[in-house]
């Protein structure tokens, strides 16, 4: 593995949690909306066409969208989405296909062909002697990132996304092929933007690790360089003197996958999916990660059933030290920014189906909950897995947008007999009027100028 510096954090940060767990100032102590209530209700009537995961579909299951706000008017603004063995898909704002990318061979000589499973945007990306923006995706079969330009025309443009990935980059998380064929690779992503240089976060499938890696000109494509990784626990402190380690299949760890990045003050949100949501400052090592919200089964001792392949209570009264708000997994992570340190921090709490909003200043305080309704032959949302938001006008959203995964995809004409996802757009108006939040679209606050 390509790596300048790691550091093992799993002493320093379960000392932490100790603190977290006994005290009464986490996020998890808030009241979501008013006391009694369940989770907001907002609605869609906006999908994606659906995606089928089998042969006739091109194996294609919708996992992470990502919003590129456009510079010749936000009307040309893009939705674009990972969908694994499927490649990428295209939609402009009315959720319409403009572009189908498949999950290609990677440039390298032992390359395989994709499965791309995250996606961010880097705004303002100087290589090969042009400015441009830049989806970034995660590569699993090929633990690596690839790089795909954007065309300033957006939704207009007959080829939105073009791929610009050097040939032969780094595996991020494996030192050679036969350990990627493992599948221990690269998994989540977000994008970090400084005005020295910028960088891609990854995490690592079926593991604790977080790697930084600096995007480079590589002879006029797009590559990487510099990868910085750091190890999370996988492993907690319990108050009651017990050491609590996550429930998983055997080789596999606690992994993280949805990730942001607060662009103004290089804070890293990561969600750990059987464990809760971080704060991590980057660099790496700049100070400890605190985990400031747990999932509601966090601390609860469970075993795992080969037979059924799932892990149950070893003691049913079992209670634990979760949060109130996640509901494992902790999925989807995105910001919406409001003025100077103000905004909102969005995770999907993929096991009951709901999004938990924080406050983006001090101490994440949690604002509440809401789920999504669809309306007028848009289904409900189910099961989100990646999630993405903008404060910007986008379209006919003009006080900003939120877009989600949906799986399973239960809409009108939708085949039952198949695995089918989408995705399902969101005014945030409508989000912001049922948890009574802020709103804020100035151009202060667009991605181009954070």
């Amino acid at each position: 593995m390509v790596a300048d510096m790691t550091r093992i954090m799993h002493g320093a940060v379960a000392a932490s949690i100790v603190v977290l767990l006994a005290g009464a100032s986490s996020a998890a102590q808030a009241a979501p909306n008013r006391p009694g209530d369940g989770p907001a209700v907002v609605t869609t009537d906006n999908e994606t066409p659906v995606l089928y995961d089998d042969d006739e579909g091109g194996n294609a299951t919708g996992d992470d969208p990502a919003i590129w706000v456009g510079a010749e008017g936000t009307d040309s603004s893009l939705v674009i989405v990972t969908a694994k063995e499927g490649g990428l898909r295209v939609y402009d704002l009315d959720s319409t296909e403009v572009q189908s990318l498949p999950a290609t061979v990677a440039p390298r000589a032992d390359g395989a062909a994709g499965r791309y499973n995250n996606v961010d945007i880097a705004y303002g990306v100087e290589f090969g002697g042009r400015t441009v923006d830049v989806a970034v995706v995660s590569d699993r079969y090929n633990d690596q990132l690839r790089f795909f330009a954007i065309d300033p025309a957006g939704a207009s443009a007959q080829t939105p996304l073009v791929e610009v990935t050097a040939a032969e980059q780094p595996f991020l998380f494996s030192p050679d092929r036969e350990v990627v064929d493992e599948g221990h690779t690269a998994y989540g992503l977000a994008v970090w933007q400084t005005a020295e240089a910028d960088y891609a976060v990854v995490t690592q499938e079926g593991a604790t690790t977080l790697a930084t890696a600096r995007l480079v000109d590589v002879g006029g494509a797009l590559g990487y360089a510099d990868v910085s990784t750091i190890e999370m626990p996988a492993s907690f402190p319990l108050p009651d003197g017990s050491v609590w380690t996550p429930c998983e299949e055997p080789g596999v760890g606690p992994h993280l996958e949805g990730l942001t990045v607060d662009q103004r003050t290089g804070v890293l949100y990561a969600g750990q999916e059987d464990v809760g949501l971080w704060r991590i400052a980057l660099p790496f090592g700049s100070t400890e990660p605190e985990l400031i919200d747990r999932v509601r089964d966090f601390g609860i001792h469970d075993a795992y059933d080969p037979e059924t392949e799932e892990c149950t209570p070893i003691d049913p009264a079992d209670q634990g030290y979760g949060g109130t708000a996640l509901e494992a997994d902790a999925e989807g992570v995105d910001l919406y920014y409001g003025p100077g340190a103000t905004g909102y921090l969005i995770v999907s709490s993929q096991g009951d189906d709901t999004f938990a909003v924080y406050q983006r200043q001090g101490r994440n305080a949690l604002v509440g909950t809401f789920r999504v309704d669809g309306v007028d032959g848009a289904d409900e949302i189910n099961g989100s897995d990646g999630l993405a938001v903008t404060n910007r006008p986008v379209g006919d959203y003009r006080q900003g947008l939120f877009v989600t995964h949906d799986e399973p995809e239960t809409g009108t004409g939708v085949d039952s007999e198949r695995d089918a996802t989408n995705f399902s757009y969101v005014g945030w108006e409508d989000i912001a009027r049922a948890l009574r939040l802020k709103v804020d679209t100035s151009a202060g606050n667009d991605p181009r100028f954070r």
